[in-house]
């Protein structure tokens, strides 16, 4: 079901009421971030109509999609929440940093779970006070750590003295790893410069001809949609090694890449999940895309995006097998959903059960972390191919500098905002 905010009441008014499991699912198929949007939706809505085909839902209970368009614009993604909350909804997918900061307090006092999969409040890791918000497998945090191990396993242990760069888009979302960025400098010695992009992005000149001019060893990137694909194209223009240009995991999909042809070769980004080919697509395409019940036009069936929303999806329906299996119900509650997704462990044998080995790293959830794993790999994109080449196993987080980071934010937030840590 595809609404905008306006249509939205009117389709609910007509809609009967029936026992399912109601998933909203906040896209942008529209603007500067569309993209991205569209493909992670996609893969989003597919699994859950593979689940639906196939098995009748989950646990015997179908999934209703309610998708509501956002424009990737915070006060519509609020709009959507409102429209849809009501309709019984489980967990909300924001798919936006912005509109999760919003929607955190709301979806707290509505006792509905937020999960932001590699996005989002990063100190919601701490599920003692942000007991209704995940973000596992990993976070920002998480990935500026990954990305600095990395260049520290390029140099042979050491980045002492290095000028790395961080260009990155001007928001919440961009700004989330700086403060991670400037305590890893201090452990490990490296130069750090920040370079802030305005949305949506289209003009980054300056700042890529003082990267020009100050040569850094290393760029690494926080950009998404539109952003991407000229930052790419902008390093090429002033002939900087590709090799030493890692965008993180919202920077790394096929349509960042290729509107600059093969001067986009050998560029890197990390990525959360796995980009191989996998048996649940051939059971996507037969099942869903083949009977013409696809989100969207089956083109995006095994990109980078498509993938990692139909693994959000994957994560959501596994909660909710979980919170099936805690609470003894089929239809169940959005506390009862709360329940799952802090119950939630994801082993190498479940994933290769549902058809997709290896799509992401092995993981549990607990009351005092909702935060997953923390880890994530390196690709590289092969532009003669036009394919992205796995570079790294999943490489683990620096908890010695992330774990401090997140207690202190995630307790000046319950302080800020009256809350009582704890789990019970």
């Amino acid at each position: 079901m595809k609404l905008t905010t306006l249509t939205f009441a009117a389709a609910v008014a007509a809609s009967p009421a029936l026992a399912d499991l109601v998933i909203p699912d906040l896209s942008y198929r529209t603007g500067p971030y569309a993209a991205g949007g569209i493909p992670f939706s996609d893969g989003y809505q597919d699994y859950f109509t593979l689940l639906n085909e196939r098995d009748g839902g989950i646990g015997g209970v179908p999934v209703r999609v309610i998708e509501c368009e956002t424009g990737y614009n915070t006060e519509k993604g609020v709009e959507c929440y409102e429209a849809t909350k009501g309709e019984g909804a489980l967990v909300y997918q924001p798919l936006s940093t912005g509109i999760t900061y919003q929607l955190i307090p709301k979806a707290t006092a509505d006792g509905i779970p937020i999960h932001t999969l590699g996005y989002g409040r990063t100190s919601a890791a701490n599920g003692a006070i942000f007991r209704n918000v995940f973000n596992y497998p990993a976070n920002y945090w998480d990935a500026a750590s990954v990305a600095v191990k990395y260049l520290m396993q390029e140099n042979d242990g050491s980045i002492e003295g290095k000028d790395i760069a961080l260009v990155y888009h001007n928001s919440a979302y961009g700004k989330e790893p700086i403060r991670t960025l400037e305590e890893l400098s201090k452990k490990h010695g490296f130069n750090l410069n920040t370079l802030a992009v305005d949305h949506p992005g289209q003009e980054q000149k300056s700042q890529w001809l003082q990267i020009r001019r100050e040569r850094p060893d290393y760029v690494l990137m926080w950009g998404w949609g539109v952003m991407n694909q000229v930052a790419i194209q902008e390093a090429a223009n002033i002939r900087y090694p590709m090799e030493n240009f890692i965008g993180n995991w919202w920077a790394g999909a096929e349509h960042d890449v290729t509107p600059a042809g093969m001067a986009a070769n050998g560029y890197k980004s990390l990525n959360m999940n796995a980009v191989e080919d996998m048996p649940v697509f051939a059971e996507i395409q037969a099942t869903v895309i083949d009977a013409g019940k696809n989100a969207g036009d089956g083109s995006n069936l095994g990109s980078v995006l498509y993938t990692r929303g139909m693994y959000a999806a994957m994560l959501t329906a596994e909660a909710i097998r979980k919170a099936q299996e805690i609470h003894g119900v089929d239809d169940i509650t959005p506390q009862q959903m709360r329940d799952g997704m802090e119950a939630l462990e994801i082993t190498d044998a479940r994933m290769e059960e549902l058809g997709m080995p290896g799509v992401g790293p092995v993981f549990s959830v607990s009351c005092e972390d909702h935060g997953g794993s923390g880890k994530g790999l390196v690709q590289q994109w092969n532009a003669e191919a036009k394919t992205w080449e796995v570079l790294t196993d999943f490489i683990e987080p620096d908890e010695e500098i992330i774990a401090p980071l997140v207690k202190a934010d995630s307790e000046a937030f319950a302080a800020e905002n009256n809350i009582t840590a704890g789990c019970s």
